[in-house]
């Protein structure tokens, strides 16, 4: 399979190396850096010997790939027209744009636009990663399975954020003043975690519900004391990252909650509880990487895109279980 990749930052370097590792054909990457620009894939993941296929800002570059992974942005209006362009060039597109995860809720009119040529040119758009994308939506979809009737659902995925790279921790301000952190959420310039909503969305679309509202927001943590981990210290008094939520409601009753956990030393697992009419189950993980689980996540649906419909995809549309959530 030959594929190209849109955005050659750390995650889009993190999926050609994924892809390079299973086999893949490289046939070039688009970025906007100008330290990257006509430089060999090869060279800039650091291997022995070059590939044959360069950085370019121009996106005909990867006029030849079979798929393109696209990673540069978060909010569909932002990288609206770059996953035009690929779907115009007649190859499937797997995104890791949170937002179009589920498109419908934030950008009806994008989305309603984007799945029209998305099925005029017979190709497949499909936004997805570890979260949204697998942890708190796809995962805990798949989990409902052996159940009749869901009651409630709520998740929680808690990762130490002195783990994470460098953008990771700056987008949800560690180290820095709380207040100079709080300013910055209301204006824009930093976002914390984008998708709780969409996650949300993608679990009540796979049980067939309407939710009457859905919340979302997030909220800083204070280091109350000096803390190090992973080598990342953050002083007493300053911000050691966020901790956000998303809930679905239903007749004033919450029926999904996912929780993100991301700060400082904070512990690294994943949680999902499920109660059900008959019974209650909880599953727990010790923690996924974040960065190589977008890309695997992203890779491990690339082959299978072939075996869907054409047009704007969510991962409610691939996971075969539908659960059968009580809005009694």
């Amino acid at each position: 399979m030959k594929v190209g990749i849109y955005g050659f930052g750390a995650i889009g370097r993190l999926i050609a190396k994924v892809a390079l590792d299973r086999g893949y054909e490289i046939v070039g990457a688009v970025d906007i850096n100008p330290e990257l620009i006509g430089k060999d894939i090869g060279e800039l993941l650091g291997l022995k010997e070059k590939l044959g296929a360069v950085v370019s800002k121009d996106p005909s570059i990867l006029k030849n790939a079979d798929v393109i992974f696209h990673s540069t942005g978060s909010y569909l209006d932002k990288v609206f027209n770059q996953i035009v362009t690929v779907v115009n060039m007649g190859i499937d597109v797997v995104s890791t744009c949170e937002t179009l995860s589920y498109p419908w809720y934030r950008y009806p009119v994008l989305a309603r636009k984007l799945d029209e040529l998305a099925k005029m040119r017979n190709v497949i758009v499909l936004g997805t990663g570890i979260n949204p994308g697998f942890l708190l939506d796809t995962l805990i979809i798949t989990l409902t399975a052996p159940f009749n009737v869901i009651k409630e659902i709520k998740a929680v995925r808690s990762v130490d954020a002195a783990k994470r790279r460098l953008p990771f921790r700056k987008k949800i301000g560690v180290g820095e003043d709380p207040k100079l952190v709080e300013e910055k959420l209301r204006r824009g310039e930093i976002t914390g975690h984008v998708g709780f909503s969409e996650s949300v969305l993608l679990i009540a679309d796979a049980a067939g519900i309407n939710l009457d509202r859905v919340e979302e927001g997030q909220r800083i943590v204070v280091a109350e004391n000096d803390i190090e981990s992973a080598g990342i210290k953050v002083l007493k008094g300053q911000n050691r990252g966020l901790i956000g939520y998303g809930s679905g409601y239903i007749n004033g009753r919450e029926i999904i909650r996912l929780e993100f956990h991301a700060y400082v030393g904070a512990p690294e697992y994943e949680e999902i509880r499920i109660v059900g009419r008959d019974y209650t189950i909880t599953w727990k993980s010790s923690g996924t990487p974040g960065d190589m689980g977008t890309a695997a996540v992203l890779l491990s649906l690339a082959e299978k895109l072939t075996s869907y419909t054409a047009g704007l995809l969510t991962m409610a549309d691939l996971v075969p279980f539908k659960p059968n959530i009580s809005i009694g």
